[in-house]
C-alpha cells in the first residue's frame, strides 16, 4: 500500500503565505483603482479638448464660407470699376479730340 503523505508545512506558515499573496494582490488592485481614475481624468481632459477642436473648426468653416463668399463679390466690383473708368474714357477722349 501507499504511504500517507505527510505535510512538512505548519498552518501557521501557510496562513502567512496566503496572507502575503492577499497583501500583493491587494496591492495590485489599488494601484489598479489609481490608475483607473487617472485614465478617466485623462479621457475627460481628451474630450474637452476635442469638444473645443471642433468648436474651432466649426468658426473656421463659417469664416472660410464668409470669405469665399467675399471673393465671389469681389470680381464683380472690380469690373463695374473698371467698366465705369473705361465709360469715362470714352467719353472724355471725343471731348480731347475736338
Amino acid at each position: 500500500m501507499t504511504e500517507p503523505s505527510s505535510i512538512t508545512y505548519s498552518i501557521a506558515e501557510m496562513l502567512k503565505s496566503i496572507d502575503r499573496k492577499l497583501e500583493a494582490l491587494q496591492k495590485d488592485v489599488t494601484d489598479l483603482k489609481i490608475e483607473v481614475t487617472e485614465v478617466k481624468t485623462e479621457v475627460r481632459n481628451l474630450k474637452e479638448n476635442v469638444r473645443d477642436i471642433k468648436t474651432v473648426q466649426n468658426t473656421l468653416v463659417n469664416e472660410v464660407a464668409d470669405l469665399k463668399g467675399v471673393k465671389s463679390l469681389v470680381i464683380p466690383i472690380i469690373v463695374a470699376v473698371i467698366t465705369a473708368f473705361l465709360t469715362l474714357l470714352a467719353r472724355f477722349i471725343p471731348n480731347i479730340l475736338m
